[in-house]
């Protein structure tokens, strides 16, 4: 029994780190589809291209399509979709270990969020785990206090929308089906896409030339030069969401939650790669002090939980 508890670790470590390595690679490519259309019509397409490779995860048993407590998966989606848009907004602004660092300030939110409301009790090993990981933050975005340019605060933005969603995920979604959870968020960034077209289409505004002008930009027809990456974004996600899937039932949630940081590696590894994206010495610093920080909190819970199973 033991043997096939390590071989399952194993294989979900594998199929985390391979989940991870794909987003760490089509996430580089969305400033290819920020040149030339837009952060709604990015979601609506995607959405759209995403819900019948998602029907198929149905399809194959890995779990139903109707929530069971709509209000609730309802409310975890909006703050999911609100984390997505700033993050993507994000990546078409700059570097992706930018972005990939303020979007991994979520674990500390939670942390926030389970202290001040949940009124949960922190203990020391996470509170150094937090300021490690904060610190680690400060190192990668290397915010500059005497030209402060708010687009530093987006990823973060999307940090903390992402933390809540994670909060209402473990304390009102634990018995929801994942591929339920999926589908929900898709459908729901696909309709704030079509809100965002629709609100541009009624008031539309002056947009930038390129990247810049992501989320300001509406409708573009025809989207020939943006549609291979919208596709390669689709199948990729959901390819990457599917073993990411897989993992989490393999795998105990607090181990196999460490090895998501590894996109922290293959996303700037890619973009230094493909792209001639540079990370300095600071950055690389700061990368290995937040994935300290992410492995450091899954040991803890990883320990607290066998505790806890150990006088059951």
């Amino acid at each position: 029994m033991q043997s096939q508890q390590q071989t399952h670790s194993i294989m979900a470590s594998l199929l985390m780190v391979a989940a991870m390595s794909i987003i760490g690679v089509i996430d580089n490519f969305v400033i290819r589809v920020a040149e030339s259309v837009g952060l709604w019509q990015f979601h609506l397409s995607r959405a759209l291209l995403m819900l019948p490779l998602i029907a198929v995860l149905s399809i194959l048993g890995l779990g139903t399509l109707r929530p069971r407590r709509i209000g609730v998966v309802a409310v975890r989606s909006v703050l999911i979709t609100l984390a997505m848009l700033f993050y993507f907004s994000a990546l078409a602004l700059m570097p992706i270990a930018q972005a990939l660092a303020g979007l991994f300030t979520s674990p500390i939110f939670v942390l926030l969020i389970s202290a001040l409301l949940l009124k949960q009790r922190i203990g020391p090993w996470r509170i150094v785990a937090v300021l490690l990981g904060f610190s680690g933050i400060l190192c990668v975005l290397q915010p500059d206090p005497t030209s402060f340019d708010v687009k530093t605060l987006l990823p973060v933005a999307g940090g903390f929308f992402y933390a809540l969603s994670a909060v209402v995920t473990r304390t009102h979604c634990s018995d929801e089906s994942t591929v339920a959870l999926l589908a929900a968020m898709v459908v729901t960034l696909g309709l704030a896409g079509a809100i965002g077209l629709i609100w541009l289409a009624l008031f539309p505004v002056g947009v930038p030339v390129g990247p810049d002008g992501f989320a300001m930009r509406g409708w573009v027809w025809p989207m020939q030069d943006a549609l291979p990456w919208v596709v390669v974004q689709a199948v990729g996600s959901t390819i990457a969401v599917f073993m990411l899937i897989k993992a989490y039932q393999l795998g105990e949630p607090s181990y196999v939650a460490v090895f998501e940081y590894s996109v922290m590696i293959f996303g700037p590894l890619f973009a230094w790669v493909a792209f001639g994206q540079s990370v300095g010495q600071m950055q690389i610093i700061g990368i290995g002090m937040i994935a300290s920080a992410g492995v450091l909190l899954g040991w803890r819970e990883r320990r607290i939980s066998s505790l806890q199973q150990a006088a059951q």
